[in-house]
Order: structure tokens, then C-alpha cells, then sequence
């Protein structure tokens, strides 16, 4: 309650008539008992400004309990589930030690899915050892995933944690570089690909993140979201690329095939 009372207080006096989605986000918001997770979830929603959650939580946190809770609780009010996918190849879950395989990203998704609740992956553009290729058929397989949301960003590199330093010492040693993180230029074209393998009726809620300058040692843009939101932008409509423009085109060349 506390929490949510400061973020009303925030946007109180710009947006009086506001109301809110209780967004638990950070951690892993299913890994407690399910008793535990019914009392802070239902805590939240008894503020009676709060008409829904969105609860972020990783593929491997999750059973029938928890969702058969959050579809009886979907016939009340807003729902939805935000699962922490990544990346869609073993070996670069393996690589950062993520700890689950993509089956059980697609699984969790699935039985979601079949629940009739409001279902969204989170990736990470360009984590290391994926190429151009990986990145695309990335969008490709997430596409074929039963998502309502999709959240992108790019692979930053955060001090302290053991990511940065396998890329300093990349870069001291001059080893051989598996973690790239992308000039913005770059990542706005490769962005700009992957999109057009996404299918159209896919929400694209977010396509960059910015962490603090003061935890961030790479890639440092400069650059304001809505800054990079208005160079995406006009790069894309520059370029004439739409989201699933790509889905579009291969299933007309295959039905031009079948006739």
C-alpha cells in the first residue's frame, strides 16, 4: 500500500483522474507460497484506485496453482502475465546462466495462453554469441508464440555484475568478442528487421531501455527515449517498414506457390 500510494502521489496532480495498474515487476513476483502471493496481490487491488495487475515473473516460476488463481481472478479484473523469455536458443540461456531452456518459456506461455490470460515476453536484443541470423529467426519462433505483448530492449552492460567483467576483460586481453553491444544506429536497423517478423496483432510495449548512466557501462547513447523513439520512427517510416510486413510477403509468395 505504500508503495502504491507514492506512485499515486507522483502523478496525482498531473493526471488527477488517473487509474492505475499495480505493476509488480521486479524479482520474480510467483516465487512464494501461493497463500503469500494472494495476500500482496489482493492487498494491491483493494486500493480502490487500482482497476488490474501485471505481474513479471520467469517461465520456470510458475505451476497450475498459480494459474488457475490468476484465470479465477481474470473474471474480476485486469490480468496480465509478463514472462522473462530472453532469447529463444539454449545455447545463449546457457551462456548467461539464465537457468531455463526455451521449451520452458513456451510451455509457461502455453498454459497461460489456454487459460484465456493476457500473456507478454520480455527479450533481449543482441545478448552474446547471437548473430544477425539468431536475432531474426528470434522474431520468427516469438511469432509463433500464442503472446499478446511482446517487450524488447537492448543488451546493456551493467556494472558490477559478471557480464561486465567477461567484457572488460574482452577488451583489455583483446579476446576473442562474444558480447557487442550495439551503436544505436545499428541497433535501430536490426530492430527495424526484427519487427517485421513479428506478427501485427502482437503489442509492441517497449523496444529500448535506458539504465542509469551511473550502472551502465555499455552502450552509452546519450539519447532520451523519446529521442530514440523519434529516430526509430523515422527510420522506419524512411526505410516504409512496417511490424509484420515480412509475415505478410511470405505467406502471399506461398499461396502464389499453391496456385
Amino acid at each position: 500500500k505504500e508503495q502504491l500510494l507514492a506512485g499515486k502521489m507522483f502523478f496525482r496532480e498531473k493526471y488527477p483522474e488517473m487509474k492505475y495498474l499495480a505493476y509488480f515487476q521486479s524479482y520474480t513476483n510467483t516465487f512464494a507460497p501461493i497463500e503469500h502471493l494472494k495476500k500482496i496481490y489482493e492487498e494491491a487491488l483493494s486500493d480502490n484506485d487500482v482497476v488490474g495487475i501485471v505481474v513479471g515473473t520467469r517461465p520456470d516460476c510458475v505451476n497450475d496453482s498459480i494459474l488457475d488463481y490468476f484465470e479465477n481472478l481474470h473474471k474480476q479484473t485486469f490480468v496480465v502475465l509478463e514472462y522473462g523469455v530472453e532469447s529463444t536458443k539454449d545455447s545463449t540461456l546457457a551462456r548467461v546462466n539464465r537457468g531455463h531452456d526455451f521449451n520452458t518459456s513456451r510451455r509457461a506461455i502455453e498454459n497461460t495462453a489456454k487459460r484465456g490470460l493476457i500473456c507478454a515476453a520480455h527479450v533481449i536484443i543482441g545478448l552474446p554469441g547471437e548473430d544477425r541470423n539468431d536475432i531474426i529467426n528470434q522474431a520468427k519462433i516469438i511469432s509463433e508464440l500464442p503472446i499478446n505483448i511482446l517487450k524488447l530492449h537492448q543488451l546493456q552492460i551493467i556494472k558490477g555484475t559478471k557480464l561486465a567483467f567477461e567484457y572488460l576483460q574482452q577488451e583489455k586481453n583483446n579476446l576473442v568478442k562474444d558480447i557487442h553491444p550495439m551503436a544505436v544506429d545499428e541497433y535501430i536497423e536490426i530492430l527495424s528487421e526484427y519487427i517485421k517478423y513479428v506478427r501485427k496483432d502482437i503489442v509492441l510495449e517497449r523496444f529500448v531501455s535506458q539504465s542509469p548512466k551511473s550502472l551502465c557501462l555499455a552502450p552509452l547513447w546519450g539519447l532520451k527515449n523519446h529521442e530514440f523513439t523519434d529516430k526509430f520512427v523515422k527510420y522506419l517510416k524512411q526505410h516504409n517498414i512496417s511490424q509484420g510486413c515480412k509475415i505478410v510477403e511470405s505467406r502471399n509468395i506461398s499461396s502464389m506457390d499453391n496456385s
